[in-house]
């Protein structure tokens, strides 16, 4: 059994992307190939941003979403609650699982990240992503692992 309590100062910091899932309607192109790690803050009031890099197309593109907590422990809106986001925290401490739903003009969309205070792997941590893919009826084939470097560079 997964926890979803969570304490701000458990959740904030710099998480490295281990594994990633998308659902099948995900277009192919889209997926992101190489990420930067993600650096969570907390600004009070229940609100957390989380910003990232990542390339497409060759070109750096900096996203920052802010999240504000929900009634439901360890669930989050974003973008005006089109996007839920749930922040799990695995048994092994350093690792939590970032789950996403995404309501668009064409359907839901769903994303799981695999992160972890550091970039190695951890296989344990592995098997508990694969479990709450396949929960979420996601297909452990679509699971992939993006490419892990540094910010990448903003031109300005």
């Amino acid at each position: 059994a997964l926890s979803f309590t969570l304490e701000e100062e458990d959740i904030t910091g710099t998480w490295y992307v281990k594994a990633m899932v998308v659902d099948k309607d995900f277009p192919e192109d889209r997926r992101p190939r190489k990420v930067s790690p993600v650096k969570v803050t907390a600004l009070g009031g229940g609100k957390l941003e989380a910003t990232f890099t990542f390339m497409r197309e060759d070109r750096c593109i900096q996203k920052k979403i802010l999240m504000r907590k929900t009634e439901e422990p360890g669930k989050f809106s974003a973008y005006g609650g089109r996007k839920l986001m749930y922040l799990q925290e695995l048994p092994r401490r350093d690792h939590y699982i970032f789950y996403c739903k995404d309501q668009r003009r064409g359907g839901l969309r769903y994303m799981g990240k695999l992160v972890g205070r550091n970039p190695n792997t951890n296989l344990e941590a592995l098997e508990e992503f694969k479990k709450l893919v396949q929960r979420k009826g996601l297909s452990e084939e679509d699971i992939f692992t993006p490419l892990q470097t540094g910010s990448c560079v903003l031109e300005h």
